[in-house]
């Protein structure tokens, strides 16, 4: 490589990422290896080791890149019905690929570091920033739809951990009707009571 051509910085943590994401998709945790990640990404192993000293460092660089590139948009329709299937929908869209890939990709990770997918989440979440769920019920009850009560995160987030219940299940996109019936039939009812 010339040094016209050298990545650095930025740019060569991207590429890094990039192909540290390939190696994930088509090798699985157990392949994911710094020779892997290196040789796709055309660097060398001690430049991966300057950045992330653990390769569990680098598979959460990875995937947290990869999470934030898959972004789901919160609709603000006015309704809190409307907003909550939208939001699943786009969920649906966005990230089944990934919920399903990380649950099959990764069961040897969660075996080996005694973690679990509750764990994982948990580290790639955004800090300080409310889950979507509770976006749309603040908003709910600013409208006025909702009484302002004390709801559990439990019963928030449900419709969302439904929807990542079927995908693990199913390892496939969720109906529609199925979304419909997560709000109306099951979380509508829930946070009426």
């Amino acid at each position: 490589m010339n040094l016209k051509s050298r990545r650095r910085g930025p740019a060569l943590e991207d590429a890094i990422l990039d192909a540290a994401w390939d190696v994930l998709v088509e090798q699985g945790y157990h392949g994911f290896t710094y020779e892997a990640v290196a040789a796709r990404a055309g660097t060398s192993r001690p430049v991966l080791y300057r950045r992330w000293p653990q390769r569990d460092d680098l598979l959460l660089a990875t995937i947290t890149k990869f999470r934030r590139s898959q972004q789901v948009e919160v609709p603000d329709t006015g309704s809190l019905r409307d907003d909550a299937i939208g939001f699943l929908r786009n969920a649906d869209a966005g990230l089944t690929h990934m919920i399903t890939l990380i649950s099959v990709q990764l069961m040897d990770y969660f075996r080996d570091t005694g973690t679990n997918f509750s764990e994982l989440r948990d580290t790639l979440g955004a800090p300080g920033r409310p889950a979507p769920l509770e976006m749309i019920v603040a908003r709910a009850v600013e409208r006025g739809e909702l009484p302002d009560v004390p709801r559990s995160s439990r019963v928030v987030n449900l419709p969302f951990d439904l929807f990542r219940h079927d995908v693990l299940m199913t390892l496939r996109a969720l109906p529609d009707e199925s979304i419909v019936e997560i709000v109306d039939e099951v979380w509508l009812p829930l946070l009426a009571t």
